[in-house]
């Protein structure tokens, strides 16, 4: 026999909390950076979301390209009203920099191999009607 006990806080996935998220703020919304500590204020505001799924939302959200290519470009931090509410050092533009970069030449990487098999895969198929051709009966 087991209980299950209702949690007080029903989970969002982090998905979802993200969503929320975009729907309420321009910040996320527009995908501008965020404050620093931002997290303390969306808990304020939001109630409701778990703290597990909130930071989980916030690394998606600032692992994304968009997210990383506005901070390599602003000077500025926006809390969740589009305040500003901060700036964007130097340090933490070169490091959005230097991401985006790494991602971009691993993505480059895996479509140089993709392409690569692709077309040992054609040449292995055209060498194989070659010898169908030449000793089929």
């Amino acid at each position: 026999m087991t209980t299950d006990t209702p949690s007080a806080k029903p989970a969002l996935e982090p998905r979802a909390l993200l969503q929320q998220l975009q729907a309420a703020s321009s910040t996320f919304r527009d995908c501008k950076p965020l404050a620093l500590r931002i997290d303390a204020t969306i808990l304020e505001r939001f109630p409701q979301f778990e703290r597990k799924a909130l930071r989980s939302a916030l690394r998606m959200h600032t692992a994304s390209t968009k997210y990383l290519k506005a901070v390599e470009r602003s000077a500025e931090r926006y809390d969740l009203d589009g305040q500003v509410a901060g700036e964007v050092t130097e340090e933490q533009r070169q490091h959005a920099s230097a991401l985006l970069k790494e991602r971009f030449a691993a993505a480059a990487k895996q479509q140089k191999a993709r392409r690569e098999a692709e077309e040992a895969e054609r040449r292995r198929t055209e060498k194989l009607q070659q010898l169908v051709s030449k000793f089929g009966r």
